[in-house]
């Protein structure tokens, strides 16, 4: 693809990076890190946060350090991902269920969470509920003590009611990815805007919302609270930045959604912010 000429700087929140070049999306074409950096260049992205694909029934340690040294010396921000033992629901099977769970060595425990936190090459976590579960109780409480952002995937197996009950009254920062109704739930995605109004804490990613209207919605009822998400490798990142230009908003609210909000959550977007590849 050509270069996209926009005059906006842009940062991306959501995008997965394999740990190695020798793997791949369990969804999606297969990327390397040359190939993902060079595809950002084309779009104008001159930062994107990055994280392990989803990988269920396996611990993250290993591909998250694998992200983390597949983004030094790159504009790549590496996220943990991060997994749990809880399942949503509060019928008596669900509390049973949960109460009896009880975390393994391939669960995040508090402890990796302290460690990511303080390890530098980490600057946030990422979760996908439908995949991985919930963190208990005590993740949670690790989490708040951190208070990294931690980008949730949401959609129809993770809708914004079971968000609500599980992450968004909590006092770290919770971007909910997609708009909360992957796979192109516009209701989902109203009743995700619509919470915004409640928490102040929670945010909205724009991988894959392909609908002009609730992304012009929120971006003017909510001009802080967007953040440019590409969802690459699935998205060239051309295509997703393309949807942003074509909103009818204005250039403020582009710049907000594009790079301002997303900087001022995760810092380790500004630095060297207006670095081109």
């Amino acid at each position: 693809m050509l270069e996209l000429e926009h005059g906006f700087r842009v940062v991306d929140i959501s995008a997965r990076l394999p740990p190695t070049d020798g793997g791949g999306e369990n969804r999606g074409p297969p990327i390397t890190a040359d190939r993902l950096e060079r595809e950002m260049h084309q779009a104008g992205v001159t930062k994107s946060v990055v994280f392990p694909p989803s990988d269920p029934g396996t611990s993250y340690v290993a591909p998250n350090n694998g992200v983390a040294r597949r983004s030094v010396d790159r504009p790549f921000v590496a996220f943990a991902r991060i997994n749990g033992t809880q399942t949503p629901g509060r019928n008596a099977t669900g509390k049973l269920r949960n109460a009896v769970s009880r975390r393994t060595e391939r669960h995040t425990s508090p402890s990796d969470i302290e460690k990511y936190a303080y390890d530098d090459r980490f600057h946030g976590f990422v979760l996908d509920p439908a995949v991985d579960g919930y963190p208990d109780e005590d993740v949670i409480a690790a989490l708040e003590d951190v208070d990294l952002p931690v980008i949730v995937r949401g959609g129809t197996d993770a809708p914004p009611e079971t968000l609500e009950e599980t992450l968004l009254d909590r006092t770290f920062p919770v971007i909910v990815g997609r708009f909360g109704g992957h796979p192109l739930n516009r209701a989902l995605m109203d009743e995700m805007i619509d919470l915004l109004d409640e928490y102040d804490d929670c945010y909205l990613e724009t991988s894959f919302v392909r609908y002009r209207e609730q992304l012009e919605r929120a971006l003017m009822e909510h001009p802080d609270r967007v953040f440019f998400g590409s969802g690459a490798p699935a998205c060239h990142p051309n295509v997703a930045v393309m949807e942003i230009l074509t909103l009818d908003v204005s250039e403020d609210l582009l710049r907000r959604a594009f790079s301002k909000n997303a900087c001022r959550i995760v810092e380790a977007l500004t630095v060297h912010a207006d670095r081109r590849i």
